[in-house]
């Protein structure tokens, strides 16, 4: 499985960006997709996961309320919609899936496919 995300940026404390992860390779809806983040010093976080039919999400404590991440199997594409941003949510936003048919989950050592990751800052 290929992963490509985007739509990362920079954007003022309060605002909102959309992140984009096109997948390739292999059928879309055999896999849950997973966002986490990385910022700079720290280690990488869980942010928000989705199962193979859209129909279960997790969310880290973090981004909860905030943050919402859906799929759409015709796009071959899963979404991470960010509102309200903080300068705390600066990271490089890397999407991931497990292995085909599993469920999606919060564990990161599950994730075995990932992206190149999208950088998002947020000036306060």
């Amino acid at each position: 499985v290929q992963l490509q995300a985007s739509g990362g940026g920079l954007v003022q404390a309060g605002g909102s960006l959309r992140l984009s992860c096109a997948a390739s390779g292999q059928t879309f809806g055999n896999y849950a997709m997973g966002w986490f983040r990385q910022a700079p010093g720290k280690e990488r976080e869980f942010v928000a996961a989705i199962s193979r039919r859209g129909g279960t999400t997790y969310y880290g404590d973090s981004v909860k309320g905030r943050f919402t991440i859906s799929r759409d199997e015709a796009r071959d594409t899963v979404y991470l919609e960010m509102n309200d941003l903080r300068p705390e949510d600066t990271a490089i936003y890397y999407c991931a899936t497990p292995h085909r048919a599993r469920p999606a989950t919060m564990t990161e050592k599950a994730y075995v496919y990932w992206g190149q990751g999208t950088q998002v800052t947020v000036s306060s």
